[in-house]
């Protein structure tokens, strides 16, 4: 199938693109392509206006320090996966990007991009919530900074408002002590997963675990964050602890079936893949240690 008829403008500044975004109500953006070109040729979406900003130069980069890692709107998954700054100071994404689709689409696609596609089947929001990472939105009317527990607010929708153009994103520095990991199942390599959980553990100078933290995708309509701490509470990674935190992910999500696969198949990945991810985020927090269990 065809995309339905659109207008198209390709402008070379944020504010070009913010002037054709206000005055069309039915715009969208175009910087990867990777999801938005499947649903105009689905006609799941039909835009009055396409803005492509591939030709904004100033929204491609990348840039780490000791607060966190910040990308620029048209940074692409690879790029940003490759990059030293973002593998040292906050290596959970460059992790989570090594497992979005195939090499192809990563060279394309962007993370920004994914962010605020909003598809709870993706790894990047999931991981953005996790680390209470933010998006920066601009508009006509100035910048807002939109936290992660505020983006995501339904079945691929955002909480973007008319006109704003997501402009970078932030994701917050890995803190001494902690460690983090990332897997996923699904039915072919590079499809969308049917389960996937990402961790942060933080330990003590002991090896105790202090925090413990995942992420949930492709199991509710938006990505879900569960604080699973209050099972670790006498500090140790042990197979009890690990069962606990399952039961307590489980009580907080709520699996769903469709032609991929049923309720009952995404439940029991939620509990291999929790108990996996958090033992990894726990040995990559105690390298010296290794697991405790």
């Amino acid at each position: 199938m065809k995309p339905a008829p659109f207008a198209f403008v390709r402008p070379t500044s944020v504010a070009e693109a913010l002037e054709a975004l206000s005055r069309e109500p039915d715009a969208k953006v175009l910087a990867g392509g990777q999801s938005l070109i499947p649903l105009l040729s689905m006609r799941l979406a039909a835009p009055s206006l396409l803005v492509d900003i591939n030709g904004i130069e100033e929204l491609s980069w990348i840039r780490s320090d000791d607060e966190g890692v910040r990308i620029g709107a048209l940074a692409r998954h690879a790029e940003v996966e490759a990059d030293p700054g973002v593998r040292r100071v906050q290596p959970l994404v460059s992790r989570a990007l090594r497992l979005v689709a195939h090499p192809t689409i990563r060279n394309r696609g962007t993370t920004v991009g994914s962010l605020v596609h909003a598809d709870a089947s993706a790894e990047m929001p999931a991981v953005l919530l996790l680390l209470g990472g933010s998006v920066t939105a601009a508009s006509a009317q100035g910048e807002r900074e939109i936290a992660a527990a505020d983006l995501f607010v339904g079945p691929l929708e955002s909480s973007l408002r008319h006109g704003e153009l997501a402009t970078a994103a932030y994701f917050p520095a890995l803190r001494p002590g902690q460690g983090v990991a990332c897997d996923e199942v699904s039915r072919r390599h590079g499809d969308y997963a049917l389960c996937g959980v990402a961790a942060v553990v933080g330990v003590d100078g002991a090896g105790r675990v202090t925090s413990a933290r995942a992420a949930y995708w492709s199991v509710s309509d938006v990505p879900v964050v569960v604080d699973l701490a209050e099972v670790f509470a006498d500090g140790e990674m042990s197979a009890r602890a690990l069962d606990d935190a399952v039961d307590l992910a489980l009580a907080r999500l709520e699996p769903g079936d469709d032609i991929h696969g049923t309720a009952a198949y995404r439940t029991r990945l939620v509990g291999v893949l929790t108990r996996r991810v958090l033992r990894a985020a726990y040995d990559d927090a105690t390298p010296e240690e290794g697991s405790a269990a």
